[in-house]
């Protein structure tokens, strides 16, 4: 195998990725994330378990770690979770930071979730603005 990227592409750094990705969709704030639950959105954090053991929970958030995401939130999958009801469901992932949702959102927006987004700064902006965190 080769290191050169196949015909027909050209490599892009990580910043480039995540500028292409985002482009494709809103993101939202901490707070619109909060709105768009109470309004029926299914917010999904995707933060592995370390991080959701030091920092804590928000409370009502699907919790599915970023290697399983695609399987439990395809509607049409046999993986899915009961939640997973439809193509149409707003989902807003959540991550530490922002930037692992931004990309999941990418896969989930491929697999036909056209409302997905993910929240700016991730879960320490939710705890910075306030929000609702469980131990």
């Amino acid at each position: 195998m080769s290191d050169s990227p196949r015909r027909g592409t050209t490599p892009v750094g990580i910043d480039e990725l995540l500028e292409r990705v985002r482009a494709g969709f809103v993101r939202v704030g901490p707070r619109e994330a909060l709105v768009a639950t109470a309004d029926g959105a299914l917010l999904v954090d995707i933060r592995y378990a370390e991080l959701r053991e030091r920092d804590g929970l928000i409370p009502g958030a699907l919790v599915v770690e970023r290697n399983e995401l695609e399987w439990r939130l395809d509607p049409q999958g046999s993986h899915r979770a009961p939640e997973a009801v439809s193509h149409d469901l707003q989902v807003v992932v959540v991550c530490n930071e922002g930037y692992a949702s931004s990309l999941a959102v990418a896969s989930l927006r491929q697999l036909g979730l056209h409302r997905a987004t993910d929240v700016i700064g991730g879960f320490q902006a939710w705890r910075a603005a306030g929000l609702p965190v469980e131990a």
